[in-house]
């Protein structure tokens, strides 16, 4: 019988899960230019196109991005009382979430035309798609939601209703795993920034239990290489690369835009 945390093409082999939470880190294989002025909340990829989400009351923002250059190639700004938060694609659509004002912005995905609106109670925070498989409490595919908390919602991805939630916990960690942020839904797996940390978590959705911990320091080292501190906000976003096994992983206000290899930590 396969484990739903088995080995995937993306991550390193988790090992036995027994012996508790794997720790992995980063390689960097390439730095793309990134906008600095770019309050990255979500980041997603289609069909090579990067899809950014971007916060900041007065400069939220939509926007596709050219992968090899940085440039933005088009853009929909949000109301200025509006706080842009994670993103995904739904086939043809785009759902972006809002900090505090409880509504899902829906795009046509090929204009960037606001469609749409979904309402949530709660605040909004991360978001990805997943294809629950052969679960037997969800449909087959559904939206997976952070609001800052310890807590993933999954949503339908037609109605955006809230269908069940599960608490996020961690082998040998007694704490709430509090500040889940931008999600990217890959392989099974929810991958989940955390806020205010240079870490990931890697999540089996269905249990709540962490498999991994991606240690994104290094990707801090570099970008102080090239931005003053005082410059820079935190890491976040996470997205697949068009690459097998290569993910983009950039920051709030960062220069650079990262494909980064996950590898095993040296113990």
């Amino acid at each position: 019988m396969t484990s739903p945390l088995a080995p995937a093409t993306l991550f390193p082999d988790l090992g036995d899960p027994a012996r508790g939470v794997a720790r992995w880190t980063v390689e960097i294989v390439e730095s793309r230019p990134h906008d600095p002025a770019a309050f990255t909340q979500g980041l997603e990829t289609s069909d090579g196109i990067i899809y950014e989400s971007t916060g900041l009351f007065g400069r939220s923002s939509l926007r596709t991005v050219d992968g090899a250059s940085g440039e933005v190639t088009a853009r929909a700004d949000l109301d200025a009382g509006l706080f842009g938060e994670g993103l995904t694609i739904v086939n043809d659509r785009i759902i972006q979430l809002t900090w505090l004002s409880g509504r899902a912005l829906v795009y046509d995905r090929a204009t960037l035309d606001l469609l749409f609106e979904h309402s949530y109670q709660g605040e909004g925070w991360g978001l990805c798609a997943l294809d629950a498989g052969s679960n037997e409490s969800l449909p087959g595919r559904v939206l997976v939601m952070s609001d800052g908390s310890d807590r993933l919602t999954f949503r339908d991805p037609v109605t955006f209703e809230a269908l069940s939630a599960v608490a996020v916990t961690a082998t040998g960690y007694e704490g709430r795993l509090d500040h889940l942020n931008e999600l990217e839904c890959v392989e099974g797996l929810v991958i989940a920034n955390v806020w205010q940390t240079d870490r990931l978590l890697v999540i089996d959705p269905f249990s709540g239990a962490v498999a991994a911990v991606i240690d994104a320091s290094p990707l801090l080292d570099d970008v102080l290489e090239h931005a003053d501190a005082s410059s820079i906000d935190v890491l976040n976003g996470v997205a697949l690369h068009e690459d097998a096994g290569i993910l983009w992983m950039t920051g709030k206000l960062w220069p650079k835009l990262y494909a980064v290899r996950v590898v095993e930590a040296s113990r």
